[in-house]
């Protein structure tokens, strides 16, 4: 629903007709300024920003010349400094396998100023010693306790080789069997028969294949013309009852405008002695003045020889649940 305003040149606010007509004007125009679209960034982007070819090294924006002859500050050279790379000499290009697990490591060379082995180190390179009770038989291949090694094919015994199967076996050998109604996955390209392809069709497959003969004209005008009869009918009672619109509910009002004029009796009415006395704020005294009055926060003598009525007493008292 539109707001709207209704003026006149008989109000008090304007002079003359004149100066009526400029405040219209200038609204007006205020109006069909606002009913404007906003234009899009995207739209501002895409048609007045610089033509930039994607993929190659140029900049966005063209760098200026001062800034192409200016000399770099020594925070912007250090931080231009590329990193130093430790991996020269024999440390080059080291072997991924270093860092893996499970396999097999190179070895590694040792340096020429490296000294035989001291007492300590050559008691923790000592393997450890099994104990008294243990046997051969318990010796296990190390690639059973390894990570990411193949595992040797297992030797079968001369009796299992010559072995013969048993029945039970032979049916837990066999493979399980499809669903009887399980069928095959069809092929993409449907094979047609060659009895599909050599028959003829039908004068009732031919009738039905027929494309529809829709005529090409003339046609009738859009609009049909009225009988004459038609033009005097004259309607029944039941028909003009039916036409007849629903009425409002006795007392409807319809709905008020948002803002409407206000009466020349109202612009020029005065307030009473009794409004401008209840229109007038309450003046409390502020916080600095009232922080040096120790009298501001006293309790009258009235309020503390009062008795509390045996009602307010019963609803004070706590429930007990």
């Amino acid at each position: 629903m539109s707001a709207h305003l209704e003026f006149s040149p008989d109000d008090k606010y304007f002079s003359d007709e004149v100066e009526f007509d400029q405040i219209r004007q200038s609204g007006r125009e205020r109006l069909q300024e606002l009913s404007r679209p906003k234009e899009p960034k995207v739209e501002w982007w895409t048609n007045v920003g610089p033509n930039v070819m994607w993929g190659t090294q140029e900049m966005l924006w063209p760098i200026r010349p001062e800034a192409k002859e200016a000399t770099p500050t020594e925070r912007v050279i250090n931080l231009s400094t590329p990193k130093k790379n430790f991996q020269t000499g024999m440390h080059a290009g080291r072997p991924i396998f270093y860092y893996s697990c499970g396999r097999p490591s190179m070895i590694w060379e040792n340096k020429s100023n490296v000294k035989e082995a001291n007492e300590r180190v050559s008691v923790l390179s000592t393997p450890k010693q099994p104990s008294r009770e243990f046997t051969n038989q318990e010796i296990k291949p190390q690639f059973l306790f390894s990570c990411g090694r193949s595992s040797p094919i297992w030797t079968v015994q001369k009796g299992a080789l010559s072995a013969g199967d048993r029945p039970r076996t032979q049916n837990l050998a066999y493979p399980r069997p499809p669903h009887r109604e399980f069928q095959p996955s069809r092929q993409v390209e449907t094979i047609i028969a060659g009895s599909a392809l050599s028959a003829a069709a039908s004068e009732r497959i031919q009738s039905l294949s027929t494309p529809k003969d829709r005529p090409h004209g003339p046609f009738r005008p859009p609009q049909w013309p009225v009988t004459p009869g038609a033009r005097n009918a004259i309607s029944s009672s039941r028909c003009v009852d039916l036409a007849r619109p629903k009425a409002t509910v006795e007392g409807y009002q319809l709905p008020r405008d948002e803002m409407w004029p206000v009466t020349r009796a109202a612009k020029r009415g005065s307030a009473s002695g009794r409004l401008q006395e209840l229109c007038r704020p309450v003046v409390r005294a502020s916080m600095d003045h009232v922080q040096f009055n120790p009298d501001a926060f006293l309790v009258k003598e009235t309020a503390l020889k009062g008795v509390i009525p045996k009602r307010c007493d019963e609803l004070a008292q706590p429930i007990q649940r």
